[in-house]
């Protein structure tokens, strides 16, 4: 089973740049008095956690395939359904932040749409590796490694790309509010899974 094993270490490892996306909605520090810009953060924050949760859980998934001596098959059972769950969240994180509406900043709503496009992009991507991982020839090893290859390099032009957007959004105002509110101060870090 040596084939598929390196091969998709590089997967996880370009898959944990994925997750910086989500955990970047979790914002800094700061205080402000704008009601209406913190009851959209509220709102939106809220609606990510749990998806950067099952983010969190996808990459996990990945990772620990990745450890175990798995056969190709397991590998891509795994993969197709952690793509499609990260598919799924990035679009609900999409459509939470149209349902919120644009902040009250200057340039709110362009932001906004610029986001939310981003985030659909992303899910849609998603989708596409998970269609992809799904019609890997798993009998095959050497196939199957080279199929998981061009993937993993995708993974890791898609975790590169896709927050530009969504860093345009939360600068200034909007990530001071955001990081006020409790649900993306309690974002899952890695590291705060094991603590608490």
């Amino acid at each position: 089973m040596e084939g598929t094993n390196p091969v998709n270490k590089k997967l996880a490892a370009a898959l944990s740049g994925g997750a910086v996306l989500v955990l970047a909605l979790s914002g800094c520090s700061s205080d402000d008095g704008n009601d209406k810009l913190n009851s959209w953060a509220k709102e939106v924050c809220d609606a990510v956690q749990p998806q950067a949760k099952k983010i969190e859980a996808a990459n996990a998934a990945i990772q620990k395939q990745t450890s175990d001596n798995s056969t190709p098959a397991d590998v891509q059972k795994t993969d197709a359904q952690a793509f499609q769950d990260m598919s799924d969240a990035y679009k609900a994180i999409g459509a939470a932040v149209t349902k919120a509406g644009p902040p009250d900043v200057d340039n709110g709503q362009k932001k906004q749409q610029d986001a939310v496009k981003e985030l659909n992009d992303t899910s849609t991507s998603y989708g596409d590796l998970q269609k992809q991982v799904a019609e890997l020839d798993t009998k095959d090893q050497a196939k199957f490694a080279d199929g998981l290859k061009d993937i993993a390099t995708e993974l890791a032009k898609l975790s590169k790309s896709g927050n530009d957007a969504l860093k345009t959004l939360e600068e200034g105002d909007v990530g001071q509010a955001m990081a006020e509110q409790q649900s993306c101060k309690s974002a899952p870090s890695p590291a705060s899974a094991t603590t608490g």
